[in-house]
């Protein structure tokens, strides 16, 4: 009885896991600091190489992040639908 209890336990606590992982990938949290990270490298990087403008010119590719992250969830239910259908 007490093996059959861990191994629920095990399972119990794989769940959660799996619930919060699933919380933090779809958080705005997540997006936000991806964003900013984003952000910065690409503007370091184009003030290293001398870009004028670098950091205006930075927001350009954290928006084209911003917009990837809220438009991927709608493709991927139109891929599950019609090439993943399970």
């Amino acid at each position: 009885m007490k093996d059959l209890e861990a191994r629920l336990k095990k399972i119990e606590n794989r769940n959660k896991k799996v619930e919060t992982d699933k919380a933090w990938e779809t958080s705005w949290t997540r997006r936000f600091l991806l964003i900013l990270f984003t952000y910065l490298s690409i503007g370091f990087y184009l003030n290293a190489i001398a870009v004028p403008n670098a950091w205006l010119n930075a927001i350009v590719p954290a928006v084209g992040f911003l917009l990837s992250t809220l438009t991927l969830p709608y493709f991927k239910n139109l891929w599950s639908k019609y090439i993943n259908k399970k």
